[in-house]
């Protein structure tokens, strides 16, 4: 039998502080050891290493000796072991190993050595060995390199930083933007130790640190390294060197880390870099990468050198597209009037033609036609009744002439640019849809038929025409709009819209006049056409004029002249703000006054400083307004991290606490005072005065759209807003995320904005429902149709929150999945800016949507116009006739900074053109046979036949 196991306990009779003794002895011995060790590895070095070993040291003694005629050979000798050295990239070179050691004795013989070219040679061998001193002595292999260079006679010239390899100039690289940083500030990195301090001191000036960076950022360029390079000169703040060092295979690379680089950099650096980037692609005749750098710069001369700098004239013809889409003012291209240029007064026909934009709407419809989708669609088709989970009598209480406005919307943007939907276009005479609409409801409905007949002059003026001669007025309204709605984006040489509305602007008859207005901003918007500022400006300063006519004339003012600065209209708003009394500036229409002082500053920066400050002197609530409002389109799309933090602050304010704070201080001081008025002053003070903390949440979006990292953190910010925000600043959130991810359905944005639309609040609900027909403007994007037919069956007794679910619907279906309102094309390179003041002004009628779009405003949903433009790539021949292709299309990748050649799409589809482009993805050619004109595979693109493509077939 097996004896038991017994647990056994070992109690130890020593002292523990003994114990603790013998374990520090045993470590004692055990360090010794190693060291034993280490001592017998340095002697089991290999043959080859003990005899490098030695010869390192035999050249060191050598170096001391008092005979100076062994310096040179021994310095030779050294850098050659040095430089030839080969090791695995994770180890240390042997020689440097060895000459570890060694280090600090020669650098007190260097200090004993007189000035000679002996003396510069040893510099730069110890500028290398400083490299392994790194931690201790900061700076060392600067100092040394420029010690090196002062040294040597005029006659010679030191060795380039590149003979000593890649980790060598990587090091002197982070070296001379940390010695620059310190000369910049005036003060040093402080040091442990004090015998380090004269190391520390490096010599040469700003343009020696500067030129030797040069120097490392040519090899860096010439070594696959170009954002080193770039960073480099960046810290060295000489980045306009790189235009000189850059050749044919390494520009692209360049431009391509500086442009990404530009969002990430603060206000000056930014223009500079853009102009850098500008310059290099002049240098290589890259006209259409040149121009749409120009265009972001929103600089009138470089576009005008940019677009006539090409001889070629199909070349002109592709910039001309490219112009055309950013809706770039005509004017610009002609040379200024104090130069004497008779023979460039008049731009060649076929490039006018492209500038103009005349063949869009022939274009969008044969690519339609392509698509499969020229059919027309019924609000049925959208609506899709027949999948709503409805009881029978549900749909009993819904208003029917609300249900026809909300029809006359849809019909609008789902049909828009096809010109034959059955409710306006091609509808009988006796049977149009107009009389199906009540009142105001009729002006929306016949200005609809300016979207569906969008881009088409021909056609659409005489369908509008029939609608101007009628007696009620809200219909002659309708067609004043629509002119101008039919002409957004497009320029004739006949000026219809100004030949049709101008008398209008004059008409005593305010809708009539205030439709004219209107028209006239969406018809000409981006193009700085002086003779309007004249029509319009009067309008703007007359003291007799309501605030409705005022605010929509400055509004258009800011449509047109967009972006300009203009200083003339800016003074005519200021004055109107000052002179305007309190009851004025405070009725609803004051935002859009606003709104029209900002457009002009879209992109403009720190130029709008001064208007700041001016209004700043105003004391009436609508100064915090036009300020944020004027600070955020300045700074729309820069990611400006210290302006959002800014927005962030006026959000986080909570403005009841603090009112009630100082109300029951004056009711200390004066107990005397009715409460009845206090409440009356209460009513009056408190809306007004929270209405800037709404356009700060949409300033967050604005600053910070185009930019996806920026886009992601702001996102986040919202989130917070939401939960703790005042109900202003909630109701302002879904139409933030709106604004930031306009035709661009992501997942997240989505499910935050359905979470929103069944929120307690109905502001709340009702601008995440329009928001959600943002996000997914032109997408058809089937989970978002799924969720708003869903909010059709949740809200069908609420006929405000219904009516926004359906023009919803009609926005995710706009053009039956063609037409997109996203702000940014080429590649989401370029800012239309046109198009973000549409934007703006729809958002800005649904920051009170109940007096606005909900009341007899309706029509505003139409400021959307400018920012509708058709989502193809369709390639022509040279003589611009459609050339179908075959090319892929799939989602964009970043391959910035990435070696060799990477894919730039992926999961892409093979499909011939035309062919339709999500807001996200991106085409390339599938062959080599045609050689594109444009840098952008994207809207309209000429190509040229590739002469080498039919050799290589016959091979």
């Amino acid at each position: 039998m097996p004896e038991r196991q017994v647990a056994e306990i070992k109690v130890s009779s020593e002292d523990p502080k003994n114990k603790k003794k013998e374990e520090e002895e045993k470590d004692k011995a055990s360090s010794s050891k190693t060291n034993d060790v280490k001592k017998d590895e340095e002697e089991e070095l290999s043959e080859e290493d003990a005899q490098l070993k030695s010869e390192l040291e035999m050249l060191i003694e050598r170096l001391k000796e008092p005979n100076t005629g062994l310096y040179r050979p021994a310095l030779e000798t050294l850098r050659t072991l040095i430089r030839t050295s080969t090791s695995s990239m994770t180890s240390v070179p042997k020689p440097l190993k060895f000459l570890h050691p060694h280090y600090p004795d020669l650098q007190n013989l260097f200090d004993t050595w007189s000035p000679s070219e002996n003396k510069s040679l040893f510099a730069d061998i110890l500028s290398v060995l400083a490299m392994t001193y790194s931690d201790t002595q900061p700076r060392g292999t600067l100092r040394y390199r420029l010690l090196s260079a002062s040294l040597l006679p005029p006659s010679s010239t030191i060795s380039e930083p590149g003979s000593w390899g890649h980790e060598y100039v990587r090091h002197l690289a982070a070296e001379l933007g940390e010695e620059y940083t310190i000369r910049q500030e005036g003060e040093d990195i402080p040091t442990s130790e004090p015998s380090t301090a004269e190391s520390i001191t490096v010599p040469g000036s700003i343009e020696d640190l500067r030129a030797l960076g040069l120097e490392c950022a040519k090899f860096f360029l010439g070594h696959n390294a170009e954002p080193d390079a770039v960073d480099l000169l960046v810290e060295l703040e000489n980045i306009d060197q790189i235009v000189e060092l850059v050749d044919v295979n390494t520009f692209g690379r360049v431009c391509t880390y500086m442009d990404r680089c530009v969002n990430l950099l603060p206000p000056p650096d930014d223009v500079t870099f853009l102009r850098t980037i500008h310059k290099v692609y002049l240098q290589f005749s890259k006209f259409p990468e040149a121009l749409s750098i120009a265009i972001r710069l929103n600089d009138a001369n470089l576009i005008r050198e940019d677009f006539n700098a090409s001889g070629n004239p199909v070349m002109r013809r592709q910039l001309a597209l490219l112009l055309s889409r950013a809706q770039i003012p005509v004017e610009w291209l002609r040379p200024p009037a104090a130069e004497d240029a008779d023979a460039e007064e008049e731009l060649p026909e076929n490039i006018m033609e492209c500038l103009s934009n005349t063949n869009l709407s022939q274009c969008f419809r044969a690519f339609g036609k392509e698509l499969g989708v020229e059919e027309p669609k019924s609000l049925e088709d959208v609506y899709k009744s027949h999948l709503e989970n409805t009881r029978g009598g549900l749909s009993a209480n819904v208003d029917s002439a609300r249900g026809n406005l909300a029809g006359t919307f849809v019909n609008a943007f789902v049909n828009a640019g096809f010109g034959n939907d059955k409710l306006m276009s091609k509808a009988e005479d006796g049977n149009s849809w107009v009389y199906k609409n009540k009142d105001h409801g009729m002006m929306s409905a016949v200005a609809s038929l300016g979207i569906c007949q969008l881009w088409d002059m021909d056609v659409g003026l005489t369908q509008i025409d029939r609608y101007t001669y009628s007696a009620e007025e809200h219909i002659k309204a309708g067609a004043l709009l629509a002119t101008g709605l039919i002409n957004a984006g497009v320029r004739t040489e006949t000026d219809a819209a100004l030949a049709l509305l101008g008398d209008y602007v004059s008409n005593p008859t305010t809708s009539l006049k205030t439709a004219a207005i209107v028209g006239l901003g969406l018809a000409y918007a981006g193009s700085h056409r002086m003779d309007l500022l004249q029509t319009l400006l009067p309008l703007v300063t007359d003291e007799n004029t309501s605030m409705e006519v005022v605010s929509l004339s400055a509004l258009a003012l800011g449509f047109i002249f967009v972006g300009s600065g203009n200083g003339e209209i800016i003074n005519a708003i200021l004055q109107t703000l000052m002179e305007r009394d309190e009851r004025s500036l405070s009725e609803k229409w004051g935002r859009f006054l606003a709104l029209g002082l900002a457009l002009l500053f879209i992109g403009l920066q720190d130029e709008s400083d001064a208007t700041l400050e001016t209004l700043k002197i105003i004391e009436h609530p609508i100064s915090s307004q036009a300020q944020i409002l004027v600070e955020t389109c300045s700074f729309i799309a820069t990611g400006n991290v210290l302006r959002v933090q800014r927005l962030l602050h006026l959000c986080g304010e909570h403005l009841e606490a603090l009112k009630e704070k100082e109300e029951a201080e004056k009711e200390k001081e004066k107990e005397k005072e009715k409460g009845e008025k206090k409440e009356d002053r209460k009513g009056d003070e408190q809306k007004p005065d929270d209405t800037f903390q709404s356009f700060a949440v949409l300033g967050i979006a604005m600053i910070a759209m185009g930019e996806e990292i920026g886009s992601e953190m702001s996102m986040r910010q919202f989130n917070h807003l939401m939960h703790y925000g005042d109900p202003v600043i909630r109701k302002s959130v879904p139409l933030a995320l709106g604004l930031i991810s306009a035709s661009n359905p992501q997942l997240p944005v989505l499910d935050t904005l359905s979470k929103y639309s069944h929120d307690s609040d109905l502001q709340v609900a009702l601008n995440a429902i329009f928001a959600m027909g943002l996000v997914g403007a032109g997408t058809n994007n089937a989970r978002l149709a799924q969720m708003l037919r869903q909010l059709a069956v949740y809200y069908y007794k609420e006929p405000d929150c219904l009516f926004v679910v359906r023009v919803a619907q009609g926005l995710v279906h706009m053009g039956k999945g063609t037409i997109g309102i996203n702000p940014f094309f080429s590649d989401r390179n370029i800012l239309s800016r046109p198009a973000v003041a549409g934007l703006l002004a729809t958002i800005m009628a649904f920051t009170d949507a109940k007096a606005f779009v909900l009341d007899k405003c309706h029509w505003m949903l139409f400021f959307l116009v400018t920012a509708m433009y058709p989502r193809f790539l369709i390639t022509l021949s040279e003589d611009l006739e459609s050339l179908p292709v075959t090319v892929r299309v799939g989602q964009a990748v970043d391959v910035v900074g990435q070696a060799g050649k990477p894919r730039t799409i992926s999961g892409f589809q093979t499909h011939q053109t035309p062919v339709r482009l999500g807001t996200t993805e991106r085409a390339e050619l599938a062959t080599e046979e045609y050689i594109p004109y444009a840098h952008v595979l994207e809207g309209f693109v000429i190509l040229r036949k590739n002469p080498g493509w039919e050799d290589t077939m016959q091979m």
